[in-house]
């Protein structure tokens, strides 16, 4: 098996030291694979109504990838569908805890059987279940409808049962947006926030001027800055106008819970997770943030298959369990591990 470098880290509380070992070979592959296929394709493809409708084929195309050892409930909410996701033989009480699950896609693609995989690896490595939500994406909405959705499956989930002591909130990319939005929503609305959040290489704010000037707005070997930039333009603007109140980033972040933050170093979005993790810590709230060599944007939801990112799920899952752990359990209050 290949040995994993792990993470550096981008701040003094976080966990330091490194092997000498570079990236696993099939994370070479799919990282010369997204540099030579996906990111020249990203870059020319327009984003318009079509072409979105036409990404929708993505997530018809991925439901015929079967996923062993999982078991499967069909939610229906308003205007939008969700499951719970669980592993064979693991209890269906949402209330011994309970992970929400928000993939990504940019806003605009993707759904349940794309992120099935990285849902179904948490889902076996927690025991816990596993809302996995289809949130309406562009056009159908813009982004404050998709946060509203993942508001109204949170809502479900505790009228179902689901404790927020005991719930943890994931997501990766335009998902990682949703994670902190909707925490930000629940707040707000005088809901119990969740008792952690996990994003993978989060899209956590819209405006993109920071990440064109940066370094890795070239090096990305995913999608180019000028996509986020569209994006943002696409569901987030007002009268010609971004809303930049929407981003995470500039929420009033001290009633968040503990949060645990991938990316990749080379990665554009690498600029969210640390202006993000930046503002959590000076709102004090307790915050991890791992980037990871030679990997690509998302890379434990893209491939949850990778030696890296099985090592992440890991490091998630401990996450999720001491967050989630019951009373005369791990400490729910105990200080992250990354």
């Amino acid at each position: 098996m290949s040995r994993t470098r792990e993470p550096h880290t981008v701040n003094v509380r976080y966990r330091t030291g490194a092997s000498l070992a570079g990236p696993s070979i099939e994370s070479q592959l799919l990282f010369q694979a997204c540099r030579w296929f996906v990111r020249p394709v990203a870059k020319v493809a327009p984003i318009n109504e079509a072409a979105i409708r036409r990404a929708a084929m993505l997530d018809v195309a991925a439901g015929v990838r079967p996923t062993k050892g999982i078991v499967r409930t069909a939610v229906t909410l308003p205007g939008f569908d969700a499951e719970i996701v669980r592993a064979q033989g693991a209890s269906s009480d949402l209330g011994r805890g309970a992970i929400l699950y928000l993939h990504g896609g940019g806003f605009l693609c993707c759904g349940l059987n794309t992120h099935r995989p990285v849902v179904a690896a948490l889902a076996k490595r927690t025991r816990l279940p596993v809302m996995h939500v289809g949130y309406r994406q562009l056009p159908d909405t813009d982004i404050n409808g998709s946060v509203d959705d993942c508001f109204a499956a949170y809502t479900w989930l505790l009228e179902n049962g689901a404790r927020p002591d005991r719930t943890v909130f994931a997501g990766d990319s335009a998902g990682g947006f949703l994670v902190f939005a909707t925490a930000l929503k629940a707040i707000e609305a005088n809901v119990q926030a969740p008792a952690g959040l996990v994003g993978f290489s989060p899209f956590l704010d819209l405006d993109c001027a920071t990440k064109l000037a940066h370094a890795n707005a070239e090096r990305d070997a995913f999608a180019p800055v000028s996509a986020l930039v569209e994006i943002g333009r696409l569901g987030a603007q007002k009268d010609g106008v971004l809303d930049t109140s929407l981003s995470p980033v500039n929420g009033n972040l001290a009633g968040l819970p503990p949060t645990l933050l991938f990316a990749a170093e080379s990665e554009v979005l690498r600029c969210d997770s640390e202006l993000m993790t930046a503002r959590l810590c000076d709102a004090g709230v307790d915050c991890r943030l791992q980037i990871w060599d030679g990997q690509v944007h998302a890379f434990p939801a893209v491939a949850p298959g990778l030696p890296e990112s099985r090592a992440v799920l890991r490091t998630v899952a401990r996450f999720v369990l001491t967050r989630t752990a019951p009373a005369g359990g791990v400490s729910a209050a105990a200080p992250l591990r990354a």
